[in-house]
C-alpha cells in the first residue's frame, strides 16, 4: 500500500504522508464490497421475509444478533475510555491514538444500531422506543444513551473530517475544527457519562431476570452486580481492541503509525482492569453458586446440557481471562508484540463469550422441571447480516486512514 500516489488524489492525503495509488485503493474497496453485498442480501431477506428465515424461535428470541450487539458495544468502550484517559485523566501520550479510538467507536456503535435494526424485525417502527418509551425498562435507558453517545462520537469524528487538507483550507471549517477541539474535554466527559450507564444497564438486563436463575443476581440499591461487571469488563477490553485494530491497520499500511509506548500504556491499564474484573467475577460466581443452590438450582444443572458444559466457565475465566491478564500485567510480555496481540485477541474474545453466555446460555438453561433443553445455532443469514458491519467498518477505516489526519505520529515515524 506504499506505492507512488496518484497526483490528482494526493492533495487530499494528510500532509507529509504517502498512500497507495487510487486504482489499488478502489480495487481494495471492491474486494470488501463482495462479502458486504452478501450481508446486504441477508439483511433484505430478514426485512422482506421476516425473522422466520433465521433460527430464532420462541425459545430463543435473543440470538447471535443480541450477543454480537453487546460484544460490539463493549469493544466500542475503547472510544469513551481512551477519551476519558486522554482528556480527563490527562495522559498526554494517548493523544496519538485517541483519534483512531473515536473512528473505531463510531464504527462499533453504528454497527450496534444497525444490528438492532435487523433484530427488531420492523426497523420502521424503531422510533417507538423513543416516542412510546417504557420508563420502567432498562432497555429504554440503553436506547437513549446509545443514541446520544453515538451522536457524541459523530461530533468527535467531525473535526477529523474538517482537518482534511482541502476542507481545512476553508476558513469556516478551519475555525469550526478549532472550536470543536477546544470543546473536546467537555464532549469526552459527556460521552463517559452516557457510556457508563448504557454499558451497565446492558448488564443489568440479565441481572434482573429473577425467572432465570443462571443470570439473576442480587445487587447494590437498584443495580444487580452484573451492572458493574459489564462496565468493568468493557473498559478492560476496549483499549485492547483499539490496540488490535491499530496493529492490523499497520500491517495493511506497512507502516508504524503509533509509538509502542502508547500501546504499552493502554495494555498496562487494560491488564489491571482485567485483573480487577476477574477477581470480582470470580467472587460473583462463587456467591451465585451458593445462592442458586439454596434456591433449588444446583450448580451442575446449569452445565448439564451441551454445548454449555463446564468448559464454558473454564474458557471464559481461564483461557480468555487469566492468560491475557498475565500477559498484559507483565512488562516484559507487553514488549513482545506477538504476545501482546495474542493477549488482545483473547481479551476481546472473552468479552464476546461473556455476552453470549449471559444471553444465549441464560435462555438455554431449563428453569422448570418439565422444561426441555433446546439448543440454538445461528444460520448463514444471521452470520452474514452480522459480519456485514465488519466489512463496512473496514471500508470506513480505509477511507478515514487515506484522507484524514488520524495518526499524529505517522509523519514522524515514516519520513518520506
Amino acid at each position: 500500500m506504499d506505492s507512488a500516489s496518484a497526483p490528482f488524489d494526493s492533495a487530499l492525503f494528510p500532509e507529509g504522508t504517502k498512500r497507495c495509488q487510487l486504482r489499488w485503493f478502489v480495487l481494495w474497496l471492491g474486494v470488501l464490497n463482495g462479502p458486504l453485498m452478501i450481508g446486504v442480501l441477508a439483511t433484505v431477506m430478514c426485512w422482506g421475509l421476516a425473522l422466520n428465515v433465521t433460527y430464532l424461535n420462541n425459545n430463543y428470541p435473543f440470538g447471535l444478533w443480541i450477543a454480537a450487539d453487546l460484544g460490539i458495544i463493549a469493544l466500542g468502550a475503547g472510544a469513551f475510555f481512551t477519551g476519558f484517559l486522554r482528556y480527563i485523566v490527562k495522559i498526554d501520550e494517548l493523544k496519538n491514538i485517541v483519534n483512531y479510538a473515536v473512528v473505531i467507536g463510531v464504527i462499533c456503535y453504528a454497527a450496534a444500531q444497525g444490528i438492532l435494526g435487523v433484530d427488531i424485525g420492523q426497523p420502521l417502527r424503531g422510533w417507538f422506543i423513543f416516542w412510546h418509551a417504557n420508563v420502567h425498562s432498562m432497555l429504554t435507558e440503553v436506547a437513549f444513551c446509545i443514541t446520544c453517545y453515538f451522536m457524541v462520537l459523530c461530533i468527535e469524528y467531525l473535526p477529523l473530517i474538517l482537518e482534511n487538507r482541502q476542507i481545512n483550507k476553508l476558513g469556516f471549517f478551519h475555525g469550526m475544527a478549532h472550536h470543536l477541539h477546544g470543546a473536546m474535554p467537555t464532549i469526552a466527559a459527556i460521552g463517559v457519562f452516557l457510556s457508563f450507564f448504557h454499558q451497565g444497564s446492558l448488564g443489568g438486563v440479565p441481572g434482573v431476570l429473577y425467572g432465570r436463575p443462571f443470570a439473576f443476581r442480587e445487587g447494590f440499591l437498584v443495580w444487580p452486580w452484573t451492572f458493574f461487571l459489564f462496565i468493568l469488563s468493557a473498559i478492560a477490553c476496549g483499549p485492547c481492541f483499539t490496540i488490535l485494530i491499530t496493529w492490523i491497520t499497520e500491517k495493511f499500511a506497512r507502516k508504524q503509525l503509533v509509538k509502542r509506548n502508547v500501546f504499552d500504556i493502554l495494555a498496562k491499564i487494560s491488564g489491571r482492569l482485567l485483573a480487577l474484573y476477574l477477581v470480582l467475577k470470580t467472587m460473583d460466581t462463587i456467591y451465585w453458586i451458593a445462592v442458586a443452590g439454596k434456591a433449588g438450582a444446583p450448580f451442575r444443572s446449569f452445565y448439564a446440557n451441551q454445548p454449555f458444559g463446564y468448559w464454558v466457565l473454564v474458557m471464559e475465566l481461564g483461557i480468555l481471562g487469566v492468560i491475557p491478564m498475565l500477559i498484559l500485567l507483565s512488562s516484559k510480555a507487553r514488549q513482545n508484540e506477538n504476545l501482546l496481540i495474542v493477549a488482545c485477541i483473547l481479551n476481546c474474545s472473552g468479552i464476546f463469550m461473556n455476552r453470549w453466555i449471559m444471553t444465549i446460555q441464560s435462555l438455554a438453561v431449563p428453569v422448570m422441571s418439565f422444561d426441555k433443553f433446546v439448543s440454538y445455532h445461528p444460520n448463514w443469514v444471521e452470520y452474514a447480516s452480522t459480519l456485514m458491519y465488519v466489512w463496512i467498518g473496514a471500508i470506513v477505516i480505509s477511507i478515514s486512514y487515506r484522507y484524514l489526519p488520524i495518526f499524529p505520529q505517522e509523519k514522524e515515524l515514516n519520513p518520506l
